[in-house]
């Protein structure tokens, strides 16, 4: 087995400027591909006791990746980051006893600088005064500066005063090349010096700022506690001396050495937070503060832009110090701020009480009081959901001018028979949807309807009769799903129910014989099949349609705007209609589904029991199997699901379906059926495997992810998650669905190796609730909207400032306004310099607006 510490360097750097989004590699996702590095590392070195403990824990910290929250994964870089200078090391003092990637010198000492800048500027600002050390020179490449050719604005970034080419390319690495860049380069946040309290005044419990001289720096790992580390600094002011505590997981030498580096003895600093009061040592402590070095002790306090007020901290990079940053940002606005112009008219900022952008962008930087700061960030917030609600808006108004559109009447003449021969009755909810699908064909203008429902609530049942629509009226109709299996799930139903009313249906997949291919292909080119059904399949070169008026896309965030076009292009002006079943949270629907009326089926089919959900530990899967056999007994069925195919040396706690499923089936069930299904299978073997399920000719079905979507089968009555901590809550929430689609009471396990509080907190949400909208609502709160469905909305501006799950009011305000502006000037011939805006924020993808 062999490493590339330098790929591993490169994953962690990559990973960390995109601010944690755990990115999808070739052929992995990053944490993954961390997960994989360190098995082979602690394989690697195995005489190194200490160094395999803390490869270990880095390893549990990054298999639980996807739930974390992005501090806790910028800890877990952070600390990786540490790292990797001593796995570069010679092989004599590591033990290693397989090859590695073998770094320079100058490349160790440029990841050791790396790793302590990440963290620095994480944890607290870096020293920008005098370093205690001369940093190591970097072996890498300089990066090449684009040109910029501009005035005003627009001009490059080194023609600030005190910036100058050098700087301007640490700052290229930050994306900074303008004014404009450097100009929005927000804070991440301010430390309130404005309110220096002196350290005998100071009282358990005050939120407070004090600076003065380090006196005493010290990081230990306590001998009774050693998976924590202890950090703690003490600092005087002339009229007392408190002492800073900071606390994190074990930490090794060089770790400690680095935080000791980062506040030299003699140096003056700045802290900003909580006073606490330890009992046990009978004295008053600073808890986690914000810190910012300053420099050498009798050096200039006065200095107004870093002490005695509101000081921004800024997202920095290598090279770049904190106080140069802000004296840069600083010097522009000074030189530069006249510039700023507000494209909003005087008398909307008025009516929705916002200040005005030059106002605004300069208090975010350097703010007078927090009210301004408050103020500031108000407007700022307001202009990201803004504009983007404005972009959306213009699209939706653009696609209404230029695309073409064909009224379709519903004349209910298919769709009331179909209504006459179902079993069951449309609940409120399904018929409420289906009347606003039929507005929308009915009117002149293009459909722009997006259909969310949770886990059989019914949205197949919608769909058809939507197609119908179009079939009464001489069209035909197709339905595009993103795999094989949900695609033939689709199709049976449509069989089931089309056929009392003697409509054929065609299905079209990837697997299919030249043969029956073709008799298909025949059919809905002459028109003789009204309705088809496909993967893929349905937009590949040779599919026609005589008269295709409707396309409905099922889980439509699984195609990309290139394959819906597609389709859509089979025909003359067809419909659209598309539909997922991944509940979203209002908030994140509004962000990338903004141009689009959305539906809520948000009701099951009675007769439905809530699943019985519960969370397990390693230790209580006697009683999950307990429960399988219970339910086997009186002929149920049940599905087990694992999160990986085969067994991985990498990944050591994390159970495999193909091994389990033998184990399983010997040792557990012996006097069971017991079936195998996983996404490397054959696709004949897939659907044998499926449909002898169906036929309840298993009674157990150890499967992947690959039974997400797309099985429904309502005889299986339990489930059983193992590893779930490696699920995100939708997915679980989604694999929880494939049973309670019967009558009888259904159950969940959810089996878990690790019992840590990221994983509790989870595992709570999916007992406490099966309502997947709520789920949504968490799962965003605990991963963000970075990753939340696994895919990005293309040409959509990145969020700042604002976030979608604490600016809900801001995002709606913003929205109401766009939409009202929109309505008012659709072509927003009256407000040019909204215009000009709106096309400068969606400068590098006009497309999306529906122009260029």
């Amino acid at each position: 087995m062999s490493i590339s510490i330098g790929k591993l360097h490169q994953a962690l750097t990559v990973e960390a400027r995109h601010r944690y989004p755990n990115i999808q590699g070739q052929t992995a996702r990053f944490a993954d591909f961390v997960c994989e590095q360190l098995a082979i590392l602690r394989l690697t070195l195995a005489p190194n006791p200490s160094i395999r403990a803390k490869l270990s824990q880095l390893s549990d910290g990054f298999a639980e990746y996807e739930a974390l929250t992005p501090p806790e994964r910028a800890t877990l870089v952070d600390g990786m980051l540490s790292m990797l200078p001593y796995l570069s090391g010679p092989r004599a003092e590591m033990g290693m006893t397989a090859p590695m990637g073998v770094l320079s010198p100058a490349d160790s000492a440029r990841m050791a600088e790396q790793a302590r800048t990440a963290q620095l500027a994480r944890e607290t600002p870096a020293p920008y005064a005098k370093q205690p050390t001369a940093p190591k020179q970097s072996t890498a490449p300089k990066p090449k500066v684009p040109k910029v050719d501009g005035k005003g604005l627009d001009q490059a970034v080194q023609f600030v005063k005190g910036v100058g080419p050098r700087m301007a390319e640490t700052l290229a690495k930050l994306g900074i090349l303008t004014v404009r860049d450097l100009l929005h380069h927000f804070p991440r946040k301010h430390l309130y010096y404005d309110n220096r309290t002196l350290i005998r005044d100071l009282k358990a419990g005050d939120e407070v700022s004090i600076w003065g001289a380090i006196r005493k720096v010290e990081a230990f790992n306590p001998p009774r506690k050693p998976n924590m580390c202890i950090m703690s600094v003490t600092v005087s002011d002339g009229t007392g001396s408190v002492t800073a505590r900071w606390f994190q997981g074990k930490a090794n030498r060089f770790q400690m050495d680095q935080f000791k580096k980062r506040y030299p003895v003699g140096w003056r600093v700045l802290m900003s937070g909580v006073v606490r009061f330890d009992e046990f040592q009978g004295r008053k402590f600073f808890d986690r503060p914000e810190a910012e070095v300053l420099g050498e002790s009798g050096e200039e306090e006065s200095d107004s832009l870093h002490l005695g007020r509101i000081v921004p901290v800024y997202p920095l990079t290598e090279g770049l110090h904190l106080k140069g940053l802000r004296n840069a940002i600083h010097a522009a606005l000074e030189a530069f701020g006249a510039l700023i112009t507000d494209p909003l008219p005087q008398a909307f900022l008025k009516r929705n009480q916002l200040m005005g952008r030059r106002e605004a962008i300069q208090a975010y930087h350097f703010p007078t009081s927090r009210e301004d700061e408050k103020r500031a960030k108000q407007r700022l917030v307001f202009d990201e959901f803004f504009w983007l609600q404005l972009g959306l808006a213009y699209r939706r108004a653009q696609m209404r001018k230029n695309s073409e559109s064909i009224a379709i009447p519903a004349k209910g003449e298919l769709t009331e028979k179909l209504l006459d021969v179902l079993p069951f009755k449309l609940t409120g909810a399904q018929a409420r949807v289906f009347d606003e699908i039929r507005r929308d064909l009915a009117a002149s203008e293009p459909m722009n309807r997006l259909v969310q429902g949770d886990v059989g609530s019914g949205k197949t049942v919608v769909a058809l009769l939507s197609l119908l629509v179009a079939v009464e009226n001489g069209y035909q109709g197709a339905l595009m799903a993103p795999t094989e299996i949900l695609a033939e799930q689709h199709y049976k139903k449509f069989v089931e129910w089309l056929t009392p009313l003697g409509i054929p249906c065609a299905l079209l997949l990837g697997k299919q014989g030249k043969r029956e291919r073709n008799q298909y292909l025949k059919a809905i080119a002459a028109g003789y099949t009204p309705i088809a059904v496909g993967t893929h399949a349905l937009i590949q070169e040779g599919v026609e349609f005589q008269n295709l008026g409707l396309v409905v896309i099922d889980e439509q965030h699984r195609f990309g705007v290139k394959q819906r076009a597609e389709l859509r292009s089979k025909g003359r002006h067809p419909e659209v209609l598309t539909m997922t079943a991944t509940p979203i949270p209002r908030t994140l629907a509004l962000s990338m589904h903004g141009d689009l009326d959305v539906s809520v089926i948000d009701e099951l089919p009675p007769g439905r029991k809530p699943i019985q959900t519960s969370w397990v530990t390693g230790k209580g899967r006697k009683g999950a199997w307990e429960l399988v056999r219970r339910e086997l007994g009186i002929g149920r069925q049940a599905y087990i699901v694992f999160p990986l195919i085969d067994k991985s040396e990498e990944l050591e706690n994390v159970r495999a379906a193909t091994e389990e499923a033998e184990i399983l089936q010997h040792k557990v069930f012996p006097e069971y059926r017991v079936g195998l299904l996983h996404g490397q299978m054959p696709a004949d073997e897939k659907e044998a495997m499926i449909e002898a399920f169906r036929k309840h000719e298993l009674d157990i079905l150890v499967a992947t992810t690959v039974i997400e979507v797309g099985v429904d089968v309502p005889n299986a009555s339990v489930m059983v998650i193992e590893n779930a901590e490696r699920f995100g809550l939708s997915q679980l929430h989604q694999l929880r669905g494939r049973v309670g689609r019967g009558a009888d009471q259904s159950y969940c396990i959810l089996v878990t190796s690790s019992t840590s509080e990221t994983t509790k907190q989870r595992m709570e949400v999916m007992v406490a609730t099966n309502d997947g909208f709520v789920i949504a609502e968490q799962d965003l709160k605990l991963r963000g909207p970075g990753e939340f469905l696994g895919t990005r909305q293309s040409g959509l501006p990145d969020f700042v400032l604002a976030d979608l799950t604490e600016d809900t009011h801001a995002l709606e305000e913003a929205r109401k306004a766009a939409f009202e502006l929109m309505t008012a000037d659709p072509d927003l011939a009256q407000h040019p310099q909204v215009k000009a805006e709106l096309y400068r924020h969606f400068q590098s993808n006009l497309g999306f607006l529906g122009i260029g």
